[in-house]
């Protein structure tokens, strides 16, 4: 029997957990530094189809309606003419049995954890991880130490493994961006409910979409924004209301009506991956935002941890570890060059350049050839 340890109680190491504890061959444990699993309250998440369909593998087809929503489209706005620019219908990528989901990331890690109460062990954060000998030995700050197999690593984007293993060399870089969160009440007026809202705007856009038949309503805005360095490592700055008071009246005007209905707004500054650790040991493995960690903009965050996870999980139950890092880097890349992109565009301030923009977004979001490309080789997978 395998022994693996896996660092780190988020969507990732949560689900990897679920596939290897389908099988008797191994041994699974799940570390979480903090004392309980963070929830994030009700914030909302989008998987796609790819990562979905592996879901449905462990039973996630079987969460009531009230629990997640299946919108239909992508409405882009421009909040500037207060005008519908376009739609993209997302179902086209649908299947039978697997259909774009949006939900509470909370609803999620709540059934992603349902059956491993009895493999997670909270309060454990990393000190030390040595690799020399047969097995893998870790390290913990209260003093514990454990022997594995193999070690998984999933502690997100300022994943302290990944930093012990590279000596602190590849480290997330600050993306120039903030992300605002929140809940709202109600949809905004001539905004269809059963669908996703992207409004954008100069250096900024956000995102509305339901997140269970409920009518609960997700939120994110994401807005350009330079910070200094002791700026990005002071996270207590984003709770202090001053801070929060000064971006908020930094959004553009266009879209302050918008955020009088906002509940549990909080801000966040946006960390991304700028390059990828090879680990010479196949016995160690980076996935999630350990792995790589995107911009948002292409709302594939949790889908990619999803997958990600399964691929790892196939390359250890084939033996074939040593092509997971090349596979999975191979598709981050592209996803990453799509969310980078999409930013871009977003984000457009002059006013010929958005013009263009949304003349050939019309024309795009109707060219299924285009959307293969762009979307299909994403979404499709598995």
């Amino acid at each position: 029997m395998k022994k693996i340890a896996i660092i780190g109680a988020g969507i990732s190491g949560l689900y990897i957990a679920n596939l290897f504890k389908k099988s008797s061959n191994y041994e699974i444990t799940i570390y979480e530094k903090n004392d309980t699993i963070n929830l994030e309250k009700g914030y909302g998440i989008q998987l796609s189809v790819n990562s979905v369909k592996l879901l449905n593998g462990i039973g996630f087809s079987k969460l009531s309606d009230n629990q997640k929503f299946t919108p239909e489209k992508i409405d882009f706005f421009s909040v500037k003419h207060s005008n519908k620019i376009c739609d993209l219908d997302i179902t086209e990528f649908n299947t039978d049995d697997s259909e774009y989901t949006t939900l509470k990331r909370s609803t999620l890690i709540n059934f992603l954890k349902n059956d491993l109460d009895d493999v997670i062990k909270t309060g454990f954060e990393i000190s030390k991880i040595n690799d020399q000998e047969k097995k893998i030995k870790i390290s913990f700050e209260n003093n514990e130490t454990e022997e594995c197999d193999y070690l998984i690593i999933a502690d997100g984007v300022f994943s302290k493994s990944k930093s012990l293993i590279s000596n602190n060399k590849i480290i997330p870089k600050y993306n120039d961006t903030l992300a605002i969160r929140g809940k709202l009440t109600k949809f905004p007026e001539n905004v269809d409910n059963k669908n996703i809202a992207l409004f954008l705007g100069p250096n900024f856009h956000q995102v509305i979409y339901p997140l269970n038949s409920s009518g609960d309503l997700n939120f994110i805005a994401i807005m350009k924004h330079a910070l200094s360095l002791n700026e990005q490592g002071n996270y207590s700055l984003f709770s202090e209301s001053s801070f929060i008071n000064k971006i908020l009246e930094n959004v553009p005007h266009e879209f302050k009506e918008f955020f009088a209905d906002i509940k549990e707004l909080k801000i966040f500054p946006v960390f991304v991956s700028d390059k990828f650790l090879k680990i010479q040991n196949n016995n160690i493995h980076l996935i999630g935002d350990a792995f790589f960690a995107f911009p948002p903009s292409f709302a594939q965050g949790a889908s990619q941890s999803i997958e990600g996870a399964y691929e790892l999980f196939e390359s250890i139950e084939k033996n074939m570890e040593n092509t997971y890092f090349k596979n999975r880097a191979s598709k981050t890349k592209m996803v990453n060059i799509r969310s980078k992109l999409n930013q871009f565009a977003f984000h457009l301030s002059n006013p010929l350049t958005r013009f263009f923009r949304n003349f050939f977004l019309k024309r795009l979001v109707k060219n299924k050839k285009f959307l293969e490309s762009y979307l299909g080789k994403i979404y499709r997978k598995h």
